[in-house]
């Protein structure tokens, strides 16, 4: 599962590293507690060129008659991904990446507290979650989901699930401009490619703001 995420990078240095054309109406950066239906930086390619926009970080299927008529959609499994009805043709044709800092997971102690914890690059880039995005609605509002596979090594004593880490040499291929294959992308990142910390409990809220909020906990 992947349900908070950080992202601390400029417009124009996001544009820049991932080759895209930026859009208007951005997300404001820096922002430490990115909250599932709020506005997300989301990279997109039409094969000739790829933009840098924002969406709405919770996938609308077409049939839903209003944003809360269904569940929350803002993972998409990897392994039921092509299969399920609400993401298979999005899977097929309109994958995106979702540029992150790093993002946080929970585990819980023995009271049954939720402790939080903050996921970044071990190398310190940025990170390029595999993502899927979907028109809805008259207004053709922009929605999207990340995609998840299984826990690697760096998160499995933590959480079973992570989002799907693309690495750099992959970002083509993921948004459909070269090839096909983009189903072997869905895996766990390799060992070792992520750095985790405890953090304070203080980003259990979505309310919570500020850089302290990566900062991290001293028990």
């Amino acid at each position: 599962m992947c349900g908070r995420l950080a992202n601390t990078l400029p417009n124009d240095a996001m544009a820049q590293l991932f080759s895209a054309m930026p859009g208007n109406a951005l997300p404001e950066v820096p922002n430490y507690n990115i909250c599932p239906t709020t506005q997300v930086h989301v990279v997109t390619s039409d094969a000739e060129l790829r933009r840098l926009g924002a969406m709405r970080w919770g996938f609308l299927p077409t049939w839903y008659k209003t944003p809360t008529d269904g569940p929350l959609l803002i993972n998409a499994r990897s392994e039921t991904i092509a299969e399920k009805p609400a993401f298979r043709e999005a899977c097929r044709q309109r994958r995106c990446i979702l540029p992150a800092t790093g993002f946080y997971e929970w585990s819980k102690d023995d009271e049954g507290n939720r402790l939080p914890w903050y996921f970044s690059r071990s190398d310190g880039a940025p990170l390029a979650l595999a993502g899927i995005w979907q028109d809805w609605g008259g207004d053709q509002m922009a929605t999207c989901a990340v995609v998840t596979t299984s826990a690697s090594a760096d998160i499995a004593h933590i959480h079973h699930r992570m989002p799907v880490v693309l690495e750099h040499d992959s970002w083509a291929k993921w948004l459909g401009e070269e090839g096909h294959g983009a189903a072997l992308l869905m895996r766990p990142a390799d060992e070792g490619t992520l750095n985790v910390h405890r953090v304070g409990r203080a980003v259990n809220s979505n309310r919570a703001s500020g850089p302290e909020l990566i900062v991290p906990f001293d028990e």
